[in-house]
């Protein structure tokens, strides 16, 4: 008799923020990005990309670059789909991502949080909302699925 499936929207054992900061640390392209993460009220985590003059990409607004938000939105989601998952699970892969940009972002901290709307046994449906003094009026937003490995994989 096999052992019965775990439920797997209930998470394990969920990574700190210690933990996700350390490995956020040990990326050298979210250091260059400048990305961090911190404890949100909620009990969750809140991503945040620290300004430098690396990622403007209209010099003249200043504004950041496109890409750089891009990288940012598809990181947040990765960190929160870690922090979810089961200890020693691989790196989720994206299997697709859209986003949204909706205004220009200015020369600021830009910081983002990651809602995760399903969790399955194979893919992660994430939502992430980006904005920099207001987190009503977002900058970006990104919808995605992510592949997380199978417990029994």
């Amino acid at each position: 008799m096999s052992a019965p499936e775990s439920d797997s929207s209930q998470p394990k054992a969920m990574r700190s923020t210690a933990e996700v900061r350390a490995l956020l640390e040990a990326i050298p392209y979210c250091q260059f990005l400048g990305i961090t993460v911190e404890d949100g009220s909620d009990g969750g985590i809140v991503s945040r990309m620290r300004f430098g003059e690396q990622i403007i990409g209209n010099a003249a607004l200043p504004a950041i670059h496109g890409g750089a938000i891009g990288a940012f939105l598809e990181t947040a989601a990765i960190v929160e789909v870690l922090r979810i998952s089961p200890a020693g699970g691989a790196l989720p892969k994206p299997v697709d991502l859209t986003i949204a940009y909706l205004r220009s972002a200015r020369a600021v901290d830009t910081l983002a949080r990651t809602i995760v709307t399903k969790h399955g046994r194979r893919v992660v449906n994430v939502r992430v909302e980006a904005w920099q003094d207001d987190p009503a009026r977002p900058i970006a937003t990104a919808q995605g699925h992510f592949l997380v490995a199978r417990d029994d994989a």
